[in-house]
């Protein structure tokens, strides 16, 4: 069945989902970007220059806190494992925000299923370690574009549950490396099934930047129906420093 256009722009020869892209995924303490500390990080990379195989940089991090029981029940990494094989947290924060950084001044395509945590999280722990935070730009958001191309599909859209509709294996879900990768694979499908999203990422990024506010909107009017004062924030892909608690 053909799929009708999304948006009145042409398939592009520049397409993101061809070029260099790159999955960025973290595990953390919480799941509060204002009170979370990263326990694991992951930069995946896809590169037709460099071959099929992916490229993959890890990091396990010693937060300086106690992980909390329920956090380690989902990522597996526990306060004494993280401190016996873990780096410190101030040299890790600040390679992963050096290494992300030369990503997005590449123009690659920088993929993060639910942006507006992964890089809140980020932001907050660069300003507690001193480290400058880059412009997140561009940015592929699966979570955001799924909501935007298929707007009526029930269920749930974690993930785990995105990889169950486009056919993605997810082999050790809620680790870093794994989940990066999984949500490029995503991302990809999303745009092969989806040609009016084969377009440069900077096109995309912006288009994302009106999709996320409209689906804030809509979620918020249906909250408002039982709760009158629901305010979903429309931010994305980073929550404000004024929004976010700084």
């Amino acid at each position: 069945m053909e799929i009708p256009p999304l948006f009145e722009i042409p398939v592009s020869a520049e397409s993101w989902h061809t070029r260099r892209r790159v999955g960025f995924d973290l595990e953390t303490t919480s799941r509060f970007p204002s009170e979370a500390r990263i326990v694991s990080a992951a930069l995946v990379v896809f590169d037709p220059a460099e071959g099929d195989a992916p490229r993959v940089r890890e990091w396990l991090v010693d937060p300086g806190v106690e992980i909390p029981a329920e956090t380690t029940a989902i990522h597996g990494i526990s306060t004494e494992y993280a401190r016996a094989e873990g780096q410190q947290a101030a040299e890790a924060i600040r390679q992963i925000v050096v290494e992300l950084t030369k990503e997005f001044e590449a123009g690659s395509a920088i993929v993060i299923m639910n942006a507006p945590y992964d890089l809140t999280v980020l932001r907050h722990e660069a300003e507690r370690y001193g480290v400058g935070f880059p412009e997140p730009h561009p940015v592929i958001d699966p979570l955001v574009i799924d909501k935007q191309v298929d707007k009526y599909r029930r269920g749930k859209r974690r993930l785990g549950d995105l990889c169950g509709v486009y056919g993605v294996l997810l082999n050790e879900a809620h680790s870093a490396a794994p989940d990066a990768q999984a949500g490029v694979e995503v991302a990809c499908c999303l745009a092969e099934k989806y040609p009016q999203l084969q377009i440069p990422a900077e096109e995309l990024h912006e288009l994302q930047v009106q999709w996320k506010a409209e689906q804030a909107a809509d979620f918020q009017e249906f909250l408002r129906r039982t709760k009158p004062d629901a305010v979903i924030d429309p931010a994305w892909p980073i929550v404000p420093a004024s929004v976010s608690g700084d």
